[in-house]
């Protein structure tokens, strides 16, 4: 069960010397639990292995992205089944298929990809490139610059909850000749990412090496993390990458750039791919 994206809250807009009353929409925040549930030794388990506040929507693709992308299943084979609780709309329920156990260890990535942890470089880097089963999944490509140019238009025509409400991340997914596939919004901008990871993965699209990505804000070392293990060839970013973001797209044959406009764009990675 789905709640809505979006809710309304009555405030005060003061213009100048005037005010006036009216209703205001905003981007909805929930917490959402994603639990997993296995065998391990005959016994079945259960376990809640995070909480991420999200914007509801699509929580079947972002648990099964975000798995996927913290490294404790590598393929849709492993998924039995994903819901959401009939009990609880914020908690969603991945059940793995017979015989397979979770990488529970695999969480332990949260020590280098927060911007707040101050552990970063090569040791970071290296762990990624080891934990990315699409690490050398890499196609080479060009990729005319006319096609980024047109991509602002068409994430802008896609934010449907960011038009009504300003206050949510996207992340889209295009193909190389700029054809649009498929957009997700969010609160949280790793989980838009998560979204359409998870997405790509329970439909059999992975990896992504023949796509572009496209970011409604920043290019942060968390997101190009997850790009690079979804096997994404090219990242481009509304806003500016962290010097960390463009060393680990520069390790894992990422093209990335930022600052895209309608007119212009900066190359800070992979520039053979941009004609």
């Amino acid at each position: 069960m789905e709640t809505s994206s979006i809710t309304s809250h009555k405030i005060v807009r003061i213009n100048g010397y005037n005010a006036e009353e009216l209703d205001d929409q905003l981007a909805v925040e929930e917490p959402l639990e994603i639990q997993i549930a296995f065998q391990a030794e005959g016994q079945k388990e259960r376990k809640s292995i995070s909480v991420t506040m999200r914007t509801p929507g699509n929580d079947p693709e972002l648990a099964a992205g975000f798995l996927f992308t913290e490294g404790i299943i590598h393929s849709k084979s492993q998924i039995d089944g994903i819901a959401n609780s009939p009990f609880d709309e914020n908690k969603v329920v991945v059940t793995f298929s017979a015989g397979v156990e979770p990488k529970l260890g695999s969480l332990e990535r949260n020590f280098y990809t927060t911007s707040s942890c101050g552990v970063c470089g090569k040791a970071s880097i290296d762990a990624i490139k080891t934990r990315s089963v699409y690490a050398h999944a890499r196609e080479e490509w060009i990729l005319k610059k006319a096609v980024l140019y047109r991509l602002v238009e068409q994430i802008v025509r896609h934010q449907n909850t960011f038009e009504t409400t300003g206050g949510l991340h996207a992340s889209a997914l295009f193909d190389i000749s700029g054809q649009f596939l498929m957009l997700r919004e969010d609160v949280g901008r790793h989980n838009a990412l998560d979204k359409v990871i998870g997405a790509a993965l329970l439909t059999g699209e992975l990896p992504l090496n023949k796509h572009i990505l496209l970011l409604s804000g920043r290019a942060s070392f968390e997101l190009i993390q997850k790009a690079a293990m979804a096997g994404i060839g090219m990242v481009a970013a509304i806003g500016a990458p962290s010097s960390l973001a463009v060393q680990l797209a520069a390790e894992s044959g990422i093209t990335l750039v930022g600052f895209l406009k309608n007119d212009k764009f900066n190359i800070y990675t992979g520039h053979h791919r941009i004609q």
